[in-house]
């Protein structure tokens, strides 16, 4: 009997190796689009009221000049627990952070944090500061001294309102308790951002400003 011979098709072959080409290609791509223009880790702060929101809130704001008698950091209690074994601070650098891992007292070992004031990235959680973008004795100075102990622990530790940020630990000590009149980040990008939320968590905590720090305010918000 005649043995019949079929020739193979050459046709999987080829698109085989056209599809491989293909996904290659688009790898090519996809690897150079990540280096012009890589993933951009940002705090996650909540978001502040838009400038408009905020001008309104600051013309409604008492003027009032500060004082600082009796101030000090321990009547405003932080951090406290906030679930399970995480506080504060602990829960603030989860939630800034990229990839943040934490042991088992909720201490993070390792992640990356973009701190907005001054563009700096860090791989270290102790690297970073949590700030109160109100500092705590400029809440003092106006208002806060009037509080109870529970509404200045609610304060220190709110992380409803644009208040607490990672950033970078030297940073968030050089701003020390100044108010906007003295002092805003250095990286230009951020500041409507900051200011907007310094306004934004005075009017909900009905504390006054001082009129330099109010004429600062609003000047930065103009440009908003």
């Amino acid at each position: 009997m005649a043995r019949i011979f079929r020739r193979r098709s050459s046709a999987p072959s080829f698109y085989a190796r056209r599809r491989v080409g293909i996904l290659t290609a688009l790898t090519g791509l996809l690897a150079s689009a990540a280096l012009i223009n890589p993933p951009a880790a940002s705090a996650a702060l909540p978001t502040p009221v838009g400038a408009a929101t905020a001008r309104g809130y600051l013309a409604s704001l008492t003027v009032a000049t500060e004082n600082r008698t009796g101030y000090d950091r321990s009547l405003f209690p932080h951090w406290i627990t906030i679930s399970g074994s995480c506080n504060t601070r602990e829960t603030v650098l989860k939630r800034d952070g990229s990839n943040v891992t934490t042991d088992s007292s909720c201490a993070a070992k390792s992640g990356s944090w973009y701190s907005p004031y001054d563009g700096a990235t860090w791989t270290a959680a102790s690297d970073l500061d949590i700030d109160h973008v109100v500092p705590l004795a400029e809440a003092w100075d106006s208002g806060a001294s009037k509080w109870t102990t529970a509404q200045r622990q609610a304060f220190a530790n709110d992380l409803t309102r644009p208040q607490l940020i990672a950033v970078t630990d030297n940073v968030n000590q050089a701003k020390g308790d100044q108010d906007p009149a003295t002092w805003v980040p250095s990286r230009s990008a951020y500041v409507c951002t900051y200011v907007r939320a310094w306004v934004q968590v005075k009017y909900y905590y009905g504390l006054s400003v001082d009129s330099a720090e109010k004429s600062a305010l609003q000047g930065y918000l103009a440009s908003c």
